[in-house]
């Protein structure tokens, strides 16, 4: 009979020694699972950076509300048009503020002087989004001179062929954004 005993004491000791080898199974898998979690979140932190906010709108608005300027309000419309093609967000609020004094000056909904400022526009973000169009070289009557990459050359070919002053001082309103 000692060794009836001794068989079930066996069977219950490899049961409880599967039961241990699952459960450490599934301890073990949990840890790895943790781990990859984490690994996942410090790659998140890491190699996604934190999104900058876009100051660009404001700093327009905010030149434009120093000087008084009707287009103050219209700083989002300016940077959008110039992501559209990755144009310097400064040109066209500057040409604006050379062509218009920002708005003051202008005619039609043309701050910008278009067409000699007798080129009517129904608002002025359409003001906006259309010669940003054109400056961004997407107008095939006007690619040929707008669809360069160099901003004084699209000041060049904006006004400065008439005043060779032009392109200067826009670009110096562009350094006051």
């Amino acid at each position: 009979m000692p060794k009836q005993k001794k068989i079930k004491h066996n069977k219950k000791r490899k049961k409880t020694s599967l039961l241990f080898r699952i459960l450490q199974s599934q301890q073990q898998q949990l840890l790895i699972a943790l781990v990859l979690i984490s690994c996942l979140l410090l790659a998140t932190i890491i190699f996604i950076p934190p999104k900058i906010p876009d100051d660009r709108p404001e700093r327009i608005n905010a030149y434009f509300e120093k000087y008084n300027m009707p287009l103050l309000g219209h700083g989002q419309a300016f940077v959008d048009a110039a992501d559209t093609c990755g144009m310097d967000w400064r040109l066209l609020p500057a040409i604006a503020v050379r062509e218009s004094s920002g708005g003051k000056h202008m005619q039609l909904n043309n701050p910008f002087g278009w067409g000699s400022a007798k080129i009517p526009f129904e608002s002025i973000d359409d003001a906006i989004a259309g010669v940003g169009m054109n400056l961004c070289g997407f107008n095939t009557n006007t690619a040929k001179w707008y669809s360069t990459t160099s901003t004084y050359k699209k000041l060049y070919y904006y006004n400065g062929t008439v005043m060779p002053t032009y392109p200067d001082e826009v670009i110096w309103i562009m350094d006051q954004f």
